[in-house]
């Protein structure tokens, strides 16, 4: 793989023994990750993390609020995200930009699609915040559509809830269920399995974009998944 966009999701930052929002030791540690393997596989790497940790956008409008204006919220916890995971890479010695879909130039780039090109092509790894500056979207879209906007080889689902890979049904409730090692698009959407939204996968699949799914939290398997090993669900 020469191009790689990896998504994150917000809630994969906190942390799970306290009520932290961001847990710097989780930050850290895929930091370290992230900066080993652009260093020693001459990755082009960009990052898309959610907000789930900070706002949910979906969350505030069950509860009455405008939907447009609670994804908005959501949109401006993923830069929040961003920049912690920034400062993170950039202390294992690896430059890093952030890019935001929403307009804040004393915080971070706009984006600008030639420009992250060109950050890419200079060792830079790239998080792309703020979705895609429109409510109605989780950040799965804007990483199905960043990927395909940067020509990226493939997009890079990490999950933290101890699942590696898609399966025919949640393992943590169904003991039976069974794992995939690859998939089609047509069969993903046929058995409604939830990889990513329905937009992402839909846009995916018309755009010939393969995705793999796999457990993010799990010892080597960040780097493994980032030098292109088979770990996980490939989805292609």
């Amino acid at each position: 793989m020469r191009r790689v966009v990896l998504k994150l999701s917000g809630e994969a930052l906190a942390s799970s023994a306290s009520d932290e929002t961001i847990d710097a030791s989780v930050v850290d540690f895929l930091a370290t990750e992230l900066a080993y393997s652009v260093e020693a596989g001459g990755l082009e790497l960009a990052v898309v993390v959610g907000g789930g940790n900070i706002w949910r956008g979906a969350t505030g409008a069950m509860a009455g609020m405008n939907r447009a204006n609670s994804d908005l919220m959501g949109m401006l916890g993923t830069v929040i995200n961003a920049l912690a995971l920034q400062d993170a890479i950039e202390n294992h010695g690896r430059p890093c930009r952030v890019m935001s879909a929403i307009a804040m130039n004393q915080v971070a780039e706009p984006y600008i699609r030639r420009r992250a090109v060109r950050h890419l092509e200079k060792g830079r790894v790239v998080i792309f915040a703020a979705g895609m500056g429109n409510p109605y979207f989780t950040t799965d879209t804007p990483a199905a559509q960043r990927a395909a906007e940067i020509e990226a080889d493939i997009v890079l689902k990490g999950t933290h809830g101890g699942v590696d890979g898609v399966y025919s049904a949640d393992p943590r409730k169904d003991p039976t269920a069974t794992k995939y090692s690859e998939l089609s698009f047509d069969e993903v959407l046929a058995k409604d399995l939830r990889v990513m939204d329905l937009t992402a996968i839909t846009f995916c699949k018309d755009n010939n974009l393969p995705l793999r799914v796999f457990d993010l939290m799990a010892p080597g398997n960040l780097r493994r998944a980032l030098a292109g090993e088979a770990v996980g669900t490939l989805v292609k």
